[in-house]
């Protein structure tokens, strides 16, 4: 793991992003912005599975003026995503939003474009330039590669914001092809200081999308390369949340609560490993002390991984061996296996907890 790329540190609302902050993990409502029920209880779903920052797209002035109400059903971060319209970006300021994601070129006017950033300046928003690899203008600049012409215009929008003496910038450089996603990133971070909001995007479906945003910003932060992260995927964005924790957790980049390994299984197994593994997940979900949790299935790998871990299970004959602490505790019948692993699971949070 290569040392992290120096940012310049900016804030959106309590959260800093940049500068050395720890990652951190966003995602996007995709509810109508308009509906205020909905959309509030999407926000407080994402936020109960760990997002630290949301955003929200706002298409025109009834949804821009739901936003006061949204506010105030959360204290999340919110990012309100404009395009076009300059006066939506003036009245997501106004509702209390901490950021905007904007596109300075789709704003045509430049006294416009002046207004919005002497009103993030007045309220210290900051501007997320983001580049989107599949609306890139067909003209532009049609000699360059992908990646250069993703980070030849974001360099154009940010020096129209610096030329208004605007610097709390944040940078996205997205595409769906992975390889043309790192390279853009890469050749951004050795151009500018401004932290970098990594995502791959319209990355499918959600096993497609988690695999294609955990190769991607992988390769990137084991680069020391990115700041905040978004797993864009089709689907529930609950996933999302949980992607990316699991990606930053599992370069050890953050600590971000129970972490489990279990076997792939085999025809040694005798124990439901996946069954239990899915309800040991379920359970830890809003769990947010570290834990390390093996579920494993036989007497191969399973006393080594248990060994390594705060607690953990490998099958047997009928039976189940426990490991508490990475050392040999007890053994159970198979059919206690789970309730003895909850059991242990939470006298050591409790104990946590406590210290």
């Amino acid at each position: 793991m290569k040392d992290r790329r120096q940012s310049k540190r900016i804030y959106l609302g309590d959260v800093a992003v940049g500068g050395g902050a720890p990652i951190t993990v966003q995602s996007m409502t995709k509810t109508d912005t308009r509906d205020v029920q909905a959309t509030g209880n999407q926000i407080a779903a994402l936020v109960d599975a760990g997002c630290e920052i949301v955003r929200l797209a706002v298409l025109d002035q009834e949804a821009a003026a739901a936003l006061g109400r949204i506010r105030l059903t959360t204290n999340v971060p919110l990012v309100a995503d404009i395009h076009f319209d300059h006066r939506l970006a003036i009245a997501a300021i106004d509702a209390g939003v901490e950021g905007l994601r904007l596109n300075p070129g789709n704003i045509r006017r430049i006294e416009d474009l002046e207004r919005v950033v002497l009103q993030a300046k007045e309220h210290q928003v900051p501007i997320r330039i983001g580049v989107n690899g599949g609306s890139l203008p067909a003209d532009y600049r049609p000699e360059l590669t992908l990646p250069e012409r993703m980070v030849s215009i974001a360099e154009e929008q940010i020096a129209v914001l610096e030329r208004l003496d605007f610097d709390l910038v944040k940078i996205s450089l997205k595409s769906s092809d992975v390889q043309a996603t790192v390279d853009a990133y890469v050749l951004m971070a050795e151009r500018s200081p401004y932290p970098l909001h990594l995502g791959v995007t319209e990355a499918g479906p959600p096993m497609c999308g988690a695999i294609r945003n955990a190769i991607g910003m992988g390769i990137l932060l084991h680069m020391g390369i990115g700041d905040t992260i978004r797993v864009s995927m089709s689907g529930d964005p609950v996933l999302e949340v949980d992607a990316g924790r699991e990606i930053v957790s599992s370069l050890g980049l953050r600590d971000l609560g129970p972490r489990i390994v279990s076997c792939p299984t085999c025809g040694r197994t005798t124990l439901d490993v996946p069954g239990i593994a899915t309800r040991v997940s379920e359970y830890v979900r809003n769990i947010t002390v570290p834990l390390h949790i093996a579920v494993m299935g036989c007497v191969v790998n399973g006393p080594g991984e248990c060994a390594q871990a705060d607690v953990g299970i490998a099958g047997g004959v009928g039976k189940v061996a426990l490991y508490r602490a990475g050392t040999f505790a007890y053994t159970v019948p198979v059919d206690q296996a789970f309730d003895a692993l909850q059991s242990e699971i939470d006298a050591l949070v409790d104990t946590r907890q406590r210290q």
